[in-house]
């Protein structure tokens, strides 16, 4: 969470006021191509089931698939053949393929985001922007940096380096 600390142009007593805000920055999603390899598949033929004409419960017209990374199955036996029952049922798997995909992706977005939003909680702050004494504190690491206005321009550079030597001496830590 980033706290901002300023005097507005509006307050005639010289108050400070704070305000807050998290910010999240996730990489774009790509679409999910599904790809289902022949060998994921067990593909079997069965007779129909229920009432029809005479060769219902006597032709392998119906199909059974069942995608076996996932344990989804799917049976059709809609169509007169073999062939386009098995046609529809392939369809039918790689849209349920497709979705348990899209919905394995969306559980990881959140999470990912979760993890950089976190509650909003002011004990989470990331780091404090304070205008009136000029200066940026960096919660993480505990340092305070001067001259704000570079800082909002882009002059990130003292920031980032110092946030790259507190991290390589965290793992620096870990390793030791």
């Amino acid at each position: 969470m980033h706290r901002v600390q300023r005097v507005p142009e509006t307050e005639k007593q010289g108050r400070v006021h704070t305000s807050t805000v998290t910010v999240a920055i996730l990489p774009e999603v790509e679409e999910v191509d599904v790809q289902i390899k022949p060998e994921d598949l067990d593909i079997q033929a069965t007779t129909s089931q229920g009432a029809g004409g005479q060769s219902v419960n006597t032709t392998y017209s119906a199909v059974r698939i069942t995608h076996k990374p996932t344990g989804l199955m799917v049976y059709c036996q809609e169509e007169r053949s073999f062939k386009q029952n098995k046609e529809r049922a392939l369809s039918i798997i790689r849209s349920r393929v497709y979705a348990l995909e899209q919905e394995r992706l969306r559980q990881e977005r959140e999470s990912a985001r979760r993890g950089q939003v976190g509650t909003g909680d002011r004990s989470e702050k990331i780091r404090t922007y304070n205008f009136p004494q000029d200066r940026l504190t960096d919660h993480r690491i505990n340092q305070n940096f001067h001259n704000l206005s570079a800082i909002m321009d882009g002059g990130l550079d003292e920031i980032i380096d110092a946030l790259t030597r507190a991290q390589m001496e965290e793992r620096l830590g870990e390793i030791a």
